[in-house]
């Protein structure tokens, strides 16, 4: 299928953002026809898509989010790793229904490919909000044995630190004026691209 991409700090060339959008929509397919995610040989995958690399990839139909699963760190194949989260956020968000086949007109794919967690050294929540770019990192919050995540795409719908900051507490279960001194906090890079399958 022909691609549109909608980039961000992409270091992929166009032939590889092609394969892993590919993959995740061939992997979308092979659980609607048998039910398992897309097993991927890397044989067939240049060395960039086969080393070791986290992901997060996002389904959204007609601009409504459908399904979102990711890994924060690496354990396989970075195509492996598309493979199986978009076989996961078609079928495995519990906050929605398993996708179908009627839904795949109009489908948007959203791959966001993570660098290496970065701690964040603060002993405040004032000095965190000063390290918080607004659009440029990912963001991860821990600690009580809780943890959330938002990706940089988070920030288009919070811009406000201090907004964003309380809904990623929220996120991790934790209230939105708690701060500890056993809080964990890292950032992350993303390398994003998009494409939306075609109507037939």
């Amino acid at each position: 299928m022909a691609h549109s991409f909608w980039v961000n700090n992409v270091a992929y060339p166009a032939a590889e953002r092609t394969m892993l959008l590919d993959v995740a929509l061939a992997s979308i397919n092979c659980g609607l026809l048998t039910g398992n995610a897309l097993a991927t040989d890397t044989d067939n995958y240049p060395p960039t898509l086969t080393g070791m690399r986290a992901s997060f990839v996002t389904l959204k139909h007609d601009d409504t989010l459908r399904g979102c699963i990711g890994s924060l760190e690496p354990t396989d194949s970075l195509v492996r790793n598309v493979a199986n989260n978009a076989y996961a956020a078609a079928f495995r968000d519990p906050r929605f229904p398993a996708l179908t086949a009627q839904e795949l007109n109009r489908l948007t794919i959203h791959i966001a490919v993570l660098g290496l967690l970065q701690t964040v050294e603060c002993d405040t929540e004032a000095d965190l909000l000063r390290q918080l770019q607004a659009g440029v990192d990912g963001w991860v919050i821990e600690d009580k044995g809780s943890r959330g995540t938002f990706l940089p795409a988070v920030w288009e719908s919070l811009p406000n630190p201090v907004h964003f900051l309380r809904h990623l507490k929220n996120k991790a279960g934790l209230p939105e004026d708690y701060w500890s001194d056993t809080i964990k906090i890292w950032r992350y890079s993303t390398e994003s691209f998009s494409t939306t399958v075609p109507e037939n």
